[in-house]
């Protein structure tokens, strides 16, 4: 666990807060977004612009904005302003870990989820 996931955690624990189901089940509703995961992908190999980000995903400029802005409130991402432009990187080192188990597990799976009609908003 890194330093600033584990002092999350410690904070967490002193408050008497603990991460409910429904706290975790929001969690992965932010990564359950395909456009966010392309985000966080292209994250994982460097920084980027918003711009870049645009390329990149091939999504408008706006909704971009909006996903980034998402994944900045839940702290999956930071920014940086240099010069005019504003510069977006991961700020939680457990994405990467995460995403690359989540991407071995869906790969055993891979033709059943795709052909799965039972997953959608009416199931989730």
């Amino acid at each position: 666990m890194s330093v600033g996931r584990a002092s999350r955690a410690r904070r967490a624990r002193v408050s008497g807060q603990t991460c409910g189901p429904e706290a975790l089940a929001r969690y992965f509703r932010v990564l359950g977004d395909p456009t966010r995961l392309r985000i966080l992908e292209a994250l994982l190999e460097r920084e980027h612009t918003v711009s870049e980000l645009v390329g990149v995903v091939g999504v408008p400029r706006s909704r971009v904005s909006n996903h980034l802005a998402c994944l900045k409130w839940c702290r999956f991402v930071g920014s940086e302003r240099r010069g005019r432009e504003v510069v977006y990187r991961i700020t939680d080192p457990g994405v990467r870990d995460l995403l690359g188990l989540a991407r071995s597990l869906a790969e055993e799976n891979c033709d059943h989820l795709t052909g799965c009609r039972r997953i959608g908003p009416e199931w989730i």
